[in-house]
């Protein structure tokens, strides 16, 4: 019987049996068909429709059978176009190339990189090769890039040449310094990273030292790693692990959430099903990053597991560039954080652009403005727009609206809980409250993740946590979010974790001690606020600290605010008050809240 991840105090089991099925089940869970009322909040999300019995490799084969000539994945910045056919048939390729490097099933495979059709197709690839996909955060620095390749023990890293002014070669060899000691084509021996032996550029130039081009790994493969791969798709089991994606915690360093294959590919086929993917084929436009859960869980397997095609606007997300692959490609579907929708509605030419095709569509990946979510329906055309909710440690979703719900609960609401999905709302005893009265929110179905990779101890504090986000469950079974897990901030779509950021902080010599808040933000919903004490006779300005962790730590993560203080709020035991940090922060500088 398999452990599932909560959000509680209380340990819940799996206990729902998988069953094999094909891409043609239809589709009958509804919310609540005989409009049952709740009196508690527990509710147990509909499944009728059966799971489907697939890794990701076997879908992209089922797919390429059932819609061989139809486009599956345009990448417009790269002018890259792929069907069914065409994209098995590369990511076989590069599987070959894979078992050529000497990669076995069950081995990590680390992919580092803006959108790109060699990161989709390493997504596919990996999967049909039987390796595990490792989503590594483009904006890492050294130092996080090590720990990353450590932690879960990454055997070959896919990464990109460069993206916006960075140089990954040369971050990569600030973190693996043995690289540069390695000839080209061969393999890396690394006592920094003992598990990397092999790194694949993802460049037209000549190979930099250490490692090979992504071309030619595609032409690496011969009809025996060829044999090797159609091999694996018939051994590999669903349950096995697919990707790992890391998360961070109240503790700091980034956890390896490990999703298997059924986690993910059931995840995507029924969001697809809650909007609609299985009645026609539908154009899916991804300015999400694919690293995210967001874009090649929802986006991608979405997109696949019902025949329709998923298009790449930009390497990063770019207002313009997604609402000019809207009009090119007529997609009919949209995906994006709060803040990428804000950023495209605020186009001051929005209106010149032909975005009719558009019905549909998700966002995620923060707390979703009712304000925002219905300009979204009225100024896009996305009639059957709906708002999710989940984490990656749940694959991700967990609570979705249905593009029939009325607007005013789609705005208001994260929506029903998933299919084969039950969730309880608890109070501190770990006894289920009434509807509409806030409490921990607690999940399990099929979606929970497998562990985290090589870390017993979080997996059991995740399954039984001392942290939660705080929910209402009302009584048509509909959820609301009410607060987040413990300290946690969101910003633009990217999780914080002040622990990270506070102990970074703590290494500078002229730091005595330090706190991290989230304070509102217009645009990216938060950002991040460091409340410092310096050392006696210390002095040093925010300019110095910013620049301190500019190169330890994503941008995403550096304080936009720093206040020098020499006490902060406590409670009489002596705990720090960070609510009450917030409060006097967002009066001080007088930010809207």
């Amino acid at each position: 019987m398999s452990c599932f991840m909560k959000i509680s105090r209380s340990k819940w089991y799996h206990h729902l049996k998988p069953q094999n099925s094909s891409l043609t089940c239809t589709y009958f869970s509804h919310r609540n068909d005989n409009k049952r009322k709740y009196e508690h909040s527990y509710v147990c999300g509909p499944g009728t429709t059966p799971l489907l019995g697939k890794t990701i490799g076997q879908l992209l084969e089922s797919a390429s059978d059932r819609h061989g000539d139809s486009e599956a994945v345009i990448v417009v910045h790269q002018k890259i176009r792929k069907t069914y056919q065409q994209l098995l048939h590369d990511a076989d390729q590069l599987a070959a190339g894979f078992v050529a490097l000497k990669l076995q099933r069950g081995d990590r495979i680390g992919i580092w990189g803006p959108n790109s059709y060699e990161w989709a197709l390493t997504q596919w690839a990996a999967a049909r090769a039987g390796l595990i996909l490792v989503n590594v955060n483009p904006s890492y620095q050294p130092m996080e890039l090590k720990y990353a390749l450590n932690k879960v023990g990454i055997k070959a890293l896919v990464a990109a040449e460069s993206f916006k002014n960075r140089d990954y070669y040369s971050i990569l060899n600030e973190a693996v310094p043995q690289i540069q000691e390695t000839n080209e084509m061969s393999f890396i021996s690394s006592s920094d990273v003992p598990s990397l032996r092999s790194v694949i550029m993802i460049s037209d130039n000549i190979v930099n030292r250490g490692t090979w081009r992504f071309q030619d790994v595609m032409e690496l493969g011969g009809n025996n790693e060829l044999k090797e791969v159609h091999g694996i798709q018939r051994q590999i089991q669903f349950d096995e692990p697919a990707n790992i994606q890391f998360t961070s915690g109240t503790t700091g360093n980034p956890k390896g959430a490990t999703l298997t294959h059924h986690n993910i590919v059931n995840n995507g086929y029924l969001m697809g099903l809650r909007t609609g993917y299985h009645l026609k084929a539908h154009r899916l436009c991804l300015p999400v990053p694919l690293y995210h859960c967001f874009g090649c869980v929802m986006g991608v397997l979405s997109a696949v597991s019902h025949g329709g095609s998923y298009v790449l606007s930009s390497p990063a997300f770019s207002a313009r560039e997604a609402v000019k692959a809207v009009e090119q490609e007529r997609c009919t579907s949209l995906y994006g954080t709060p803040t990428m929708f804000v950023d495209i509605l605020n186009l001051p030419d929005l209106k010149s652009y032909d975005l009719s095709s558009l019905s549909t569509g998700y966002m995620a990946g923060a707390p979703c403005p009712q304000s925002i979510v219905k300009a979204v329906v009225h100024d896009l055309h996305m009639k059957d727009f709906v708002v999710a909710y989940g984490m990656t440690e749940t694959s991700p979703v967990t609570f979705s609206g249905y593009s029939s719900d009325p607007l005013e609960v789609r705005h208001s609401t994260i929506g029903f809980p998933s299919d084969y999905t039950e969730v309880k709302v608890v109070n501190e005893q770990g006894e289920i409250v009434p509807v509409n009265t806030p409490g921990e929110l607690c999940t399990r179905g099929y979606s929970t993740m497998l562990k985290y990779w090589d870390d017993e101890e979080k997996t059991k504090e995740t399954i039984s946590p001392d942290r939660c986000d705080i929910a209402v469950i009302d009584e048509n079974g509909y959820g609301q979010i009410v607060g987040r897990a413990k300290d946690m901030l969101i910003r633009g779509g990217e999780n914080v974790y002040p622990r990270e950021i506070e102990e970074l902080l703590h290494t500078h010599p002229a730091v005595a001690e330090v706190h991290v808040i989230g304070v509102p933000d217009v645009r990216l919903g938060e950002e991040v606020c460091a409340w410092v004490r310096l050392r006696p006779n210390c002095a040093v300005t925010e300019s110095d600290l910013r620049n301190f962790c500019h190169e330890k730590v994503a941008y995403f993560k550096i304080p936009k605010y720093i206040l020098f203080r020499e006490d902060f709020p406590k409670t009489v035991t002596g705990k720090i008050q960070k609510f009450r940090m917030r409060e006097i922060t967002v009066n001080e500088l007088n930010i809207d809240s």
